[in-house]
């Protein structure tokens, strides 16, 4: 009975138990009792060792399966960052070679300054811009990659991705935020009486939203025309709320500038002649070493003359396509 009741003392005994209530009730029980309990212990315990040796192995494996099946989307996008390091690199030499082949400086040579000295350097006579020479940042000439989504366990980075376009519901997102925050604002505005002044007004006349296109080389995803329609939408509530001008910066990301008209000073004036007609005269018309100035009049005769000669005075057919 005593042996019972030692043994039914042992069975209660938990984990939450100090080790001095364990040693004292091993200590007061029958050898036998001890052998069993101490055999019991040792084979849970191995068993334990088993089972959890067993799902370390299948984690492992699974692992290991889902490793094999991101390796390559991981590998490639690895190979996409190096090279557009690369790429960058070799951008930044050549924009310092050609800076100082123009003797201009090259902490202060801007993109500007390197498409003029293109066009200097390398004259073309191509009518379509894309094919001419050009030196562009890498991230302008190659089409941009997405990151890495997923870990190599498989796990998304972004809390969006179930929608399968993480990064447009991410801007819906951000416009929503902002939306929400200057209706707070404008409510504090309200309850202290001030509201926003004329000045205050933003002014988006001179530009309009990017096109579809743009929006998903900005996005890096593909949508359709109903998503294109509500991101308008939405960008064109957020634009008009009292208190835009505190997101101008966001809300200009989105806009594109509409191309400016040329200045009226820009335009040479004609100039009546003797025999009544108008002429116009350019005479800053310059490329490398050669000089030259060109004469225009209304009413003409359709007659083309290059230093005494016609249109044949330019020996490749590209040279008289141009001058055309």
């Amino acid at each position: 009975m005593a042996a019972t009741a030692t043994f039914g003392l042992l069975r209660r005994v938990t984990l939450k138990q100090t080790k001095y209530k364990l040693f004292y009730a091993l200590n007061n029980a029958p050898t036998d009792m001890k052998l069993r309990y101490v055999h019991s212990v040792f084979c849970k315990s191995t068993f334990c060792t088993e089972a959890s040796g067993k799902e370390i192995e299948r984690d492992k494996s699974t692992k290991s399966t889902i490793s094999k099946a991101m390796r390559l989307y991981l590998e490639r996008s690895r190979e996409y960052e190096e090279f557009m390091r690369k790429e960058s690199i070799n951008y930044k030499i050549g924009r310092r070679h050609l800076a100082n082949m123009m003797g201009e400086d090259p902490e202060t040579f801007t993109q500007e300054d390197i498409d003029r000295a293109i066009e200097y350097l390398f004259p073309s006579g191509l009518f379509e811009p894309r094919a001419r020479p050009l030196m562009r940042p890498p991230e302008e000439v190659f089409p941009q990659r997405k990151e890495a989504e997923f870990d190599e366990s498989g796990r998304p980075y972004h809390f969006l991705f179930y929608t399968g376009k993480p990064n447009y519901y991410q801007l819906l997102h951000d416009v929503v935020t902002h939306l929400n925050g200057l209706n707070k604002y404008e409510d504090e505005m309200i309850r202290r009486h001030s509201y926003p002044g004329e000045a205050d007004v933003v002014d988006f006349s001179g530009s309009e939203w990017i096109s579809k296109d743009n929006l998903e080389t900005l996005l890096v995803e593909t949508i359709n025309e109903r998503e294109y329609d509500n991101f308008v939408k939405v960008m064109e509530r957020l634009s008009h709320h009292p208190y835009a001008f505190r997101i101008r910066d966001f809300i200009s990301k989105y806009r594109k500038l509409l191309i400016s008209q040329t200045k009226a000073s820009d335009i040479p004036k004609p100039l009546l002649g003797e025999d009544g007609k108008s002429r116009i005269t350019v005479t800053e018309a310059q490329r490398k070493t050669a000089r030259a100035s060109a004469t225009i009049t209304h009413p003409g005769t359709g007659k083309i003359t290059i230093n005494g000669a016609d249109i044949l005075y330019f020996e490749r057919i590209q040279s008289r396509e141009q001058l055309i």
